[in-house]
């Protein structure tokens, strides 16, 4: 589904991304994680297309989306949701779930998938007129992901979902991410920590300093101390 190659991402004489590959299967949850700094960011933003690379490409279902502007991309069937959520904060939750929808062409279908949304995330359905800003950090999160959602991606993005939450409410948002992709959405997330991301990835790829030290299979990197020695730095190596 995503095919990145050899990708490298500059802001003027600095490097964030340097040949970059990376490779996303449909169905699949895909983590790139890493510490601050890293470039996990800037990969998603350029994925989708807020930044242009100075190199590489990034194919989706075939076609080369570098450079591509991302209300076109959005409408392909890629949906992001930034670190720090980025939702409407003076705006209601409906009114925030409806931006999500703007894309959308098929209004009645569009109406039927928020329904499915506010079963999936009953707590914005209590919260339904409420203001946004009132919501918890990981009710935010939901928010955010739920207006992502509703663009009907083929594959959604996120960026630092456990971001500033509590451990609690980092189990709801995972436990959500995983019956999303259970029921076959594809994701692709970066994350700094990797405490909880072999109990949702199919696959797991470490940057840093702009480079993938390590990628493997989540199962592969269940034993050992692989990931954690790629991650700090300790040993690099790459698989297929």
């Amino acid at each position: 589904m995503l095919d990145i190659s050899e990708l490298t991402v500059r802001y003027g004489k600095l490097t964030a991304l340097d040949q970059v590959d990376i490779r996303v299967a449909g169905g699949e949850a895909v983590f790139v994680v890493g510490p601050n700094g890293a470039g996990k960011s800037t990969l998603l933003k350029t994925i989708s297309g807020l930044l242009r690379p100075a190199s590489g490409g990034i194919g989706f279902e075939g076609s080369d989306i570098a450079g591509v502007a991302p209300e076109k991309l959005c409408q392909r069937g890629l949906a992001l949701v930034p670190e720090g959520r980025h939702i409407f904060r003076t705006l209601t939750v409906e009114e925030n779930l409806l931006v999500g929808m703007m894309i959308r062409r098929d209004k009645a279908a569009a109406k039927q998938d928020l329904e499915r949304i506010l079963q999936t995330f009953p707590i914005l359905r209590d919260r339904f007129r409420g203001v946004a800003g009132n919501l918890s950090g990981g009710e935010q999160q939901q928010l955010a992901i739920a207006r992502a959602l509703l663009q009907r991606p083929r594959l959604l993005m996120i960026d630092e979902p456990s971001l500033g939450l509590a451990p609690l409410v980092i189990d709801q948002v995972y436990a959500s991410l995983k019956d999303l992709n259970a029921a076959g959405l594809t994701l692709l997330v970066v994350e700094q920590s990797t405490a909880r991301v072999l109990d949702l990835a199919t696959r797991v790829y470490v940057l840093r300093s702009g480079k993938v030290v390590l990628s493997d299979s989540a199962e592969a990197l269940a034993t050992g101390n692989a990931m954690e020695e790629a991650y700090f730095g300790y040993a690099g190596r790459e698989s297929a």
